[in-house]
């Protein structure tokens, strides 16, 4: 079947549904109004069907209202994380300084900035960091139009050390997948997404382990660190929560199946 001379929803619908994919009449919209031309649709469509994940096809993902720029090979924002972005402009409305840590694509980053006061206005100071040169080049782009900097290392490492007891909202989307699970994931993950983005260690949180030591340095007074976690890791992350100082709760969602642990100074 030559999609590129039939550039129909139905034409594509069959080619989706065929390869396995469950929503794919609303897949086929999304890629028939993204594709300038038969020619890209096709190969777009083809992309989709062996198994790369819909967003590095489209090249962007809908995160809390915003078109969020996703490249090929990193770790796409998941929809459950807007529940976290909304803990942290619960906890924190009046922030004026933001770091988005691990922040991959910077879709955290960029939803705290938007939805808090200043927003694209530039009232709010947005920093974000990833160990990931390609995530780091994506986030770029969506942090950039926040008037966000978006820095390459390790965790902490690579920020202005003037931030340091500054910091109102630390985000941290840290990877919390436990070594021998992360096989078990879907394809489109594994495959297709940086391990580093998904294997938080052996029961998940090694990395949570190295940012909760090192928070309470960065915050400032009433400042809060959150990130998601699974319920079976909460009471885990939320003793590493206290022992780095910081005031732990638990935040749940059973609408976006969503777990959230929010540290305060």
């Amino acid at each position: 079947m030559s999609l590129a001379s039939s550039p129909d929803s139905f034409a594509v619908s069959a080619r989706l549904r065929a390869a396995g994919c469950v929503f794919a009449e609303d897949e086929a919209a999304l890629l028939l109004s993204t594709a300038r031309t038969p020619a890209e649709l096709s190969a777009m469509v083809e992309r989709r069907a062996d198994g790369h994940p819909l967003e590095h096809v489209l090249g962007w993902a809908e995160f809390r209202g915003l078109r969020i720029a996703v490249d090929p090979g990193v770790f796409v924002p998941r929809r459950r994380t807007e529940f976290l972005v909304r803990q942290a402009l619960d906890a924190r409305p009046d922030a004026g300084l933001v770091v988005d840590l691990c922040c991959g694509t910077g879709a955290v980053g960029a939803a705290l900035a938007a939805g808090l006061n200043g927003g694209a206005d530039g009232g709010v100071e947005l920093y974000a960091a990833d160990v990931d040169p390609a995530a780091v080049r994506c986030a770029r782009r969506n942090v950039g139009a926040y008037g966000g900097r978006v820095y390459e290392g390790d965790l902490f490492a690579p920020l202005p050390g003037e931030l340091r007891g500054r910091v109102d909202i630390l985000a941290a989307n840290v990877p919390y997948v436990p070594t021998e699970e992360v096989g078990l994931l879907p394809a489109e993950a594994r495959v297709h997404e940086p391990l580093v983005a998904l294997d938080g260690g052996a029961d998940g949180l090694d990395v949570l382990r190295r940012v909760t030591a090192e928070a309470g340095r960065w915050l400032a007074p009433g400042g809060c660190l959150l990130f998601e976690t699974s319920e079976r890791q909460a009471a885990a992350a939320v003793g590493a929560v206290r022992r780095g100082g910081l005031e732990p709760r638990v935040a749940m969602s059973e609408e976006w199946y969503a777990t959230a642990v929010i540290g305060r100074r």
